[in-house]
């Protein structure tokens, strides 16, 4: 077993493309840790750069306590799951989950007894003769994990396995490599784009965006207490409401949250009224999850301050609830630039495509651009509030509603992205102790 550090490590590619910036993140012995972010943030970088399949630019990578970035990836002791299984196409599923104990030298029967065992436990006892070309994609997987598994590596890597399957499989599978991962108590990095499995997973987590570390935690403490606001957006299914307020403070009221066509009003005695005075006359980003609206029955009373109203645009049936869009008025935030970082200087101008050389060869200009809709700063208009309602109360299109809103599960984001009160999260780790370090060239110390 092992655990993992990555202290200040960067990856910069050739012609300056940074993919990993700074990643300072310690994954504990046995955790089943996730790395979430869209495509592109670095999530894979990562995990190679600990499997030792890419080299590190700057930074240390500490495996158990030893710095790593020299080790050969043989010297590692990691198992790798792509995101495609990756097996040997000439060898059954028992001759795939054999080869590692084999090249190892491991007793034949007692090899032999590990695969029958394992196969049992994934499922795939009924087919350990069978060529990976006669097996469904899911099998495929459970084999590929059975053969990183039964070598008993100290780190186990999974780099998108579920994402070829369908929805149906990549549910029954997360639950049972979750359980088996735990079982074995291997220090797990999961890699993955999708929230859903990084939140059912996860004991903990961490979300990436642009090759930055944004936010790490458990999945409870991320999605209740999220760091930024694109944290906040991508851990949302429906998506959260981001609103576009001014926020001023009114003696002997409190904090007015003016949206322009409407507002609300924080108390003084909110617990992060003290954090957010200091916003007077700025402008916030106010982050409304659709279960912390309520619709409100004409004629019953709310406090003031705590209503926003709206008209019913669009409806959509879930089951066992609809998802209601209302039409405000209020300015709401593109979460996908708010606070992203600003390219290194390092970074190379973006070059004209073919096609803009093959115009100007032949001196045909380019076709003119469609008109784009002007945006103030980072917001756009949208006219859509996201709320739930009961299967049994749903309102009509073109009715008029007011939904009282939760303060104690409202965010609040400066112009910066980030949160405007502390998050909570677990003290810093400390860096590890210098050790001895074994590599190809012999043993030395840091």
């Amino acid at each position: 077993m092992t655990d993992v550090v990555l202290d200040g490590v960067d990856k910069v590619y050739p012609g300056g493309v940074v993919a990993v910036r700074n990643v300072r993140l310690k994954i504990n012995d046995g955790e089943l840790f996730v790395l979430l972010g869209p495509s592109g943030c670095g999530k894979s970088t990562i995990l190679r750069m600990i499997a030792g399949l890419e080299d590190i630019t700057s930074g240390d990578l500490w495996l158990n306590g030893v710095v790593a970035n020299d080790l050969q990836p043989r010297e590692r002791n990691v198992a790798m799951v792509f995101q495609e299984g990756a097996l040997y196409p000439h060898r059954t599923v028992k001759g795939n989950m054999l080869f590692p104990l084999e090249v190892s030298g491991d007793d034949r029967a007692e090899a032999h007894a590990k695969v029958h065992e394992l196969a049992r436990a994934l499922g795939i006892n009924t087919m350990i003769d069978r060529l990976p070309r006669t097996l469904s994609g899911g099998q495929r997987q459970r084999a590929a994990i059975g053969r990183a598994l039964i070598r008993e590596p100290s780190l186990f890597l999974m780099d998108e396995p579920l994402s070829s399957l369908d929805a149906g499989l990549r549910t029954e599978l997360r639950v049972e490599i979750a359980a088996l991962v735990r079982s074995t108590g291997t220090t797990t990095v999961y890699v993955t784009h999708d929230q859903v499995e990084a939140m059912t997973m996860a004991d903990r987590m961490a979300v990436l965006r642009d090759g930055v570390l944004e936010d790490v935690g458990t999945p409870e403490q991320i999605y209740e207490d999220p760091a930024t606001v694109f944290v906040a957006a991508f851990l949302s299914s429906p998506p959260i409401n981001l609103l576009q307020a001014t926020l001023w403070a009114v003696e002997g009221e409190g904090l007015l949250l003016d949206f322009g066509a409407q507002r609300l009003l924080v108390p003084w005695n909110d617990p992060r009224a003290s954090s957010l005075i200091s916003h007077h006359g700025q402008t916030v980003t106010v982050g409304v999850r659709p279960d912390t609206l309520m619709p409100i029955a004409p004629g019953s009373p709310a406090p003031p301050g705590t209503v926003l109203s709206g008209q019913i645009r669009a409806l959509e049936f879930h089951g066992h609830e609809w998802l209601a869009y209302a039409e405000t008025g209020i300015l709401t935030v593109d979460a996908t630039e708010v606070g992203r970082p600003a390219a290194p200087a390092s970074y190379e101008p973006e070059r004209p495509g073919l096609l803009d050389r093959v115009r100007a060869l032949i001196g045909r200009p380019a076709p003119a651009e469609e008109p784009v809709e002007e945006h103030a700063g980072h917001h756009r208009r949208r006219a859509d509030l996201v709320f739930r309602i009961g299967a049994g109360e749903r309102p009509n299109r073109g009715d008029h509603i007011a939904l009282t809103v939760d303060f104690e599960r409202v965010l609040f984001f400066g112009a910066d992205g980030k949160r405007v009160n502390p998050v909570h999260r677990a003290p810093a780790i400390p860096k590890p102790k210098p050790r001895e370090i074994h590599s190809h060239e012999g043993p030395r110390r840091t």
